[in-house]
Order: C-alpha cells, then sequence, then structure tokens
C-alpha cells in the first residue's frame, strides 16, 4: 500500500502506548508484528519514545508513561488538526476537558491531551516534522479506531462541534464515525474508492468513515468510555496465538464479526488492543451480542 503523508482535519492519524517498561514492550511487539523501533528521543531526555516502523515507515510507537501519570500500560489515539490550541478551545466549550494543555513536541508537532464529556481520552495532533502514520491498512498497521460510550447522542454532539463528525448506521454491520471531507480527500487520492466500496456490498458514505462506535450496554455501567485501536492481521487466529506465546493474553478468542475476523489482545504490560482480518464474506454478519466490532 502507498505511503501516507498525512491526514485532513478531524481524522486519526497516529497511535502509541504508554508503558511501564518501553524496551518490553517493543520486544513483544516486535515478535507480533515485526516492528523495528528507534529511540528518538535525545540522550538526555527523562524517558523513551520509541518510534515503531514497518519497511523504514512509522506505524506506531511505544513510550515510557508522561511523567505524573501512574505507570499504567494503555494505547492512546492522536486525532489530526490544524490547530491544537483552537482545537483545545473547542473541546472545552463542547463539553470536554483538557487533561494536558497544548505544548510544543521539539520540531514533531503540537499537541494537546483531552477527555470527552463522558472521559474517554484523546489526543489532538497539529503536524510538524511527524506526519502520522505511514503506513495503514495492512499486517501490523492501524486499520481502525474506536470510542467506546454509554452515550452515543452525547458524543455524537460533542464530537461533531469539535471535529465535525457525523454518524453512519448500518444496522447489525454497526455504527461509525464519518466526516465527509474524508471521503473526499480519499477519492481524490483514490479515484473510484467509492464505486469500490459499494461493490464490496458497502454504502458509497463508508469511505467517509473515520472511526467506529461501540455502544457499553446499559447493564455494564462499570465499563468506562475510552477509545480502541485496531490493527489490521493476516490471521487472526494466529496472531491470538503467537500473542499468547509471547506473553500476551488473549481477552476475545478469535470471532467473525461484520467485514472482519477478530480477536482482542493485552499485551503482557496490561494494554489492550484488536488484531482484525479483513474479511468480506462476513459482511452480512451480525455483531456478536457481546464482542461488537472493535471491542476492547
Amino acid at each position: 500500500m502507498p505511503e501516507r503523508d498525512g491526514y485532513i482535519a478531524g481524522v486519526p492519524c497516529w497511535v502509541d502506548t504508554s508503558q511501564p517498561d518501553p524496551d518490553a514492550a517493543a520486544r513483544f511487539y516486535e515478535g507480533l508484528f515485526g516492528w523495528e523501533f528507534e529511540d528518538v528521543m535525545p540522550p538526555e531526555a527523562p524517558g523513551r519514545y520509541l518510534t515503531a516502523r514497518i519497511r523504514g515507515g512509522d506505524v506506531a510507537a511505544a513510550s515510557s508513561p508522561p511523567e505524573g501519570v501512574p505507570p499504567h500500560a494503555v494505547w492512546n489515539t492522536y486525532i489530526w488538526v490544524d490547530s491544537a490550541d483552537e482545537t483545545a478551545t473547542k473541546v472545552v466549550d463542547a463539553g470536554g476537558t483538557i487533561v494536558t494543555a497544548p505544548f510544543d513536541v521539539m520540531d514533531a508537532g503540537r499537541m494537546a491531551v483531552c477527555a470527552d464529556p463522558e472521559g474517554a481520552v484523546f489526543s489532538i495532533w497539529q503536524a510538524g516534522r511527524h506526519r502520522g502514520a505511514r503506513i495503514i491498512n495492512e499486517h501490523g498497521a492501524v486499520n481502525f479506531n474506536g470510542l467506546h460510550t454509554h452515550d452515543v447522542d452525547a458524543a455524537e454532539r460533542f464530537y461533531g462541534d469539535v471535529f465535525g463528525w457525523g454518524i453512519l448506521s448500518l444496522g447489525g454491520g454497526g455504527e461509525f464515525w464519518t466526516l465527509s471531507a474524508y471521503g473526499d480527500h480519499l477519492e481524490r487520492e483514490r479515484p473510484g474508492l467509492r464505486e469500490q466500496t459499494v461493490a464490496f456490498g458497502a454504502p458509497a458514505e463508508f469511505a467517509d468513515v473515520v472511526a467506529n462506535i461501540v455502544r457499553i450496554p446499559k447493564d455494564e455501567p462499570e465499563r468506562s468510555a475510552h477509545w480502541d485501536v485496531t490493527f489490521a492481521v493476516d490471521d487472526a487466529d494466529a496472531a491470538a496465538d503467537k500473542a499468547a506465546d509471547l506473553g500476551g493474553r488473549v481477552l476475545v478468542a478469535p470471532v467473525d464479526v461484520p467485514w472482519a475476523r477478530l480477536t482482542v489482545i493485552e499485551d503482557p504490560q496490561g494494554a489492550a488492543f484488536i488484531a482484525s482480518k479483513f474479511v468480506a464474506e462476513n459482511r452480512n454478519l451480525a455483531n456478536p451480542e457481546h464482542v461488537p466490532a472493535g471491542a476492547a
């Protein structure tokens, strides 16, 4: 797949994982996905930031926990914006909170850490030298981010105000965040994309999708709202077996869902993620009751 060079505002563009031991995390993900890592922090820096690459293209990173934050392993989603400062203001105006105020990351870019009104944490990224994930939608690379929420209506108001997102519902096939400008952008990059999308059995609007939505059941109030990350794999069953061999834990055994076969994995330090293989033949399946597409 051609290498990406940036995104448009409102599109998830990067993921990293905060880990108590970034080097141990690197060993796990190197074994699972074949990633190659480089510490991009200056020698005198107090923390580590290990950028993961496939064929030399950035795909993700493993980092030390931010200063003052408990050493909890988690995957983090970043959304591309034109201005971190202006978007942070929108977050507050829409009822969200700023966890970490906008700051410069050397010459890589400018970012802020935010939370939506329900507490789901995400970061915003104003690009400098770092242009987000260069490789996506292939084995070992990100192919989806998803919001788990108790209140989709409230989330729609918040993310609509901040990023201009709407919702596409496919019934038994799930719900998705859309940005019409994204589909238009992709169509310019890959003419005929919307027609190809329809040929796969999805509506043309699916080209506008930027993330998916997982409704947290009302009878599970203890589950917190959060963002997740899905990595594409060539074989979900093999990924689950390999993760277990490397010291990870399979939270959800491989299962068929609309458009995919996926498994939910927890790495050895506790960060959960989804590994998913695209399966066009599964397009008419309904989501399993307790394993919605994108669950983690």
